[in-house]
């Protein structure tokens, strides 16, 4: 569909209406007939645009009041509820929704899903529920029917302990050790192939927003790799795939981080500054390491570059919430303003990012055992330190 915004009128936009009243984010026509006030249920008016604008906010997406693609599929998956859909796997066209969110909640406070709660029905979500199944005595083919749904129903909730998916990640990074040497890192600069983004002037002549995110991920892959650590790149120079795409590649690769790196922009030239995502929504589900991750990453940033910090962010986008493993999205700084532009076409700069994001991602691996002030780790340093846990690895008891 076309992206609708305040002013625009049609079916489309009836649709979206209908859609936030149920949600309860925007009055019912119906509510106005005492008042005498009259609503235009197909036209994009100020009510409305406050009422995308909130749905945004609390669903984790881009708060600008248009209807995009990614408002209007996130506004059709809250539009589901548990019950009113057979939810199954299946190849090729995923289901999303609520109603997933909450067969996934269920089934964590049950024991038997250990994911994030996503409103995806992916693999995971059907071998819980297959478990689930064989354990209740219940015919096991992964399909949340009526049967299964009464099931649900009949046992109710309990409270836990906390959520599973947040201390496997946990445990996971602090099992790992604190070497970075033999962590596989997906590293994943935005844009390219056609899409150039920006083109802006540098000391050494015209330089895109597609050449800067390709040259600092090529300054962290090479930090990387001189550490000891496997990179991978989420897509070739000369292709632009979509982020689900480049989700499906990190899972394919089995990585222990991604570290996806983009430049933000905005019609106003005063917005500036850096900022760093993570995966956490609605729900209360959230990446616990990618969250972290995305502290650190900001931190060491900000005092490394001047940039603003913009801080960080949980949100619900399909490179966030379709990898497997804790990813962070960082915003390097906005193209459109000229300060953070005259900063990114900096190869300096470029070089202080890079830095700053693989001390960050030490920093996570030490667990908070490591008193450097922020943005002072340097990569001599990090090499250094290596070395040393390695050596420290090497010596038997006595």
């Amino acid at each position: 569909m076309s992206s609708l915004r305040r002013g625009d009128r049609g079916s489309a936009v009836a649709e979206i209406r209908a859609a936030l009243t149920s949600l309860r984010m925007v009055d019912n026509p119906d509510d106005d007939i005492t008042t005498g006030r009259h609503v235009a249920l197909d036209v994009f008016d100020e009510d409305l645009d406050h009422a995308v604008r909130a749905f945004q906010q609390h669903r984790g997406l881009l708060v600008d009041g248009i209807v995009g693609e990614a408002t209007y599929r996130a506004l059709k998956e809250a539009s589901y509820r548990l019950g009113a859909r057979t939810l199954n796997h299946q190849f090729g066209a995923p289901m999303f929704g609520d109603d997933v969110a909450t067969l996934q909640a269920r089934l964590q406070d049950l024991g038997f899903y250990t994911d994030m709660v996503d409103g995806h029905f992916g693999l995971h979500t059907h071998n819980a529920l297959m478990s689930y199944q064989r354990e209740y005595g219940l015919y096991p083919d992964g399909i949340c029917g009526p049967e299964t749904l009464r099931s649900l129903y009949f046992l109710g909730s309990r409270v836990t302990g906390g959520s599973p998916h947040a201390i496997r990640e946990e445990e996971r990074v602090r099992t790992s050790g604190p070497r970075l040497s033999g962590k596989r890192i997906i590293i994943d600069p935005g844009r390219g192939g056609d899409d150039h983004g920006l083109i802006m002037q540098s000391p050494d002549g015209p330089i895109s927003e597609a050449d800067i995110l390709w040259d600092l991920a090529s300054r962290l892959e090479g930090r990387m790799t001189a550490i000891g650590m496997e990179t991978f790149l989420s897509r070739p120079v000369n292709r632009a795939p979509f982020d689900a795409a480049r989700a499906l590649t990190a899972n394919a690769v089995g990585a222990d981080l991604m570290i996806s790196l983009r430049c933000a922009t905005q019609p106003s030239p005063s917005a500036n500054g850096v900022a760093s995502f993570h995966f956490g929504n609605s729900h209360g589900s959230v990446s616990t390491i990618g969250r972290n991750l995305a502290d650190f990453i900001q931190r060491e940033v900000v005092a490394r570059t001047g940039l603003r910090d913009c801080r960080t962010h949980g949100r619900t986008w399909d490179l966030l919430r379709l990898t497997r493993m804790p990813t962070v999205q960082v915003d390097v700084g906005y193209v459109t303003n000229p300060q953070d532009r005259g900063l990114l076409v900096s190869s300096q700069t470029r070089d202080s990012i890079a830095e700053g994001i693989l001390a960050a991602v030490k920093r996570l691996y030490l667990l908070g055992k490591n008193d450097r002030p922020t943005g002072t780790f340097t990569f001599a340093e990090l090499l250094a330190h290596e070395l040393s846990v390695e050596q420290a690895g090497r010596v038997s008891p006595s």
